[in-house]
């Protein structure tokens, strides 16, 4: 992992149909190891998921998060289009049922 690139910040939250079912929460971290393994656009990764809350404003619903920044809008375009993405979506689009991404530019 390199440092955090503060150009283009790509945040990514899923919701997994079955999110206590450890088959497929094991399905989905090696899909999403192996893309990002394999992306030549994604600059940091961090995956994770929800803490235990203490605060009514933070939002706990999701079952896994996902950060990646990227050095240009270009190369998060690129990322989207690249083979190890698709893959990914191929092979864990069964397992969740709600996808939310914020993408953002730095300021």
């Amino acid at each position: 992992m390199t440092e955090f690139d503060s150009n283009y910040s790509h945040t990514v939250f899923f919701w997994l149909k079955n999110p206590d079912n450890q088959a497929d929460r094991t399905t989905f971290e090696t899909s999403l190891r192996k893309f990002l393994d394999n992306s030549a656009y994604a600059k940091t990764q961090f995956i994770g998921k929800p803490p235990k809350a203490s605060r009514d404003v933070v939002d706990g619903s999701f079952t896994y998060s996902l950060i990646v920044s990227f050095d240009s809008a270009e190369s998060q375009q690129a990322y989207q289009d690249e083979a190890p993405h698709k893959v990914f979506i191929e092979e864990s689009s069964a397992l969740w049922t709600k996808v939310i991404v914020y993408d953002s530019t730095s300021i």
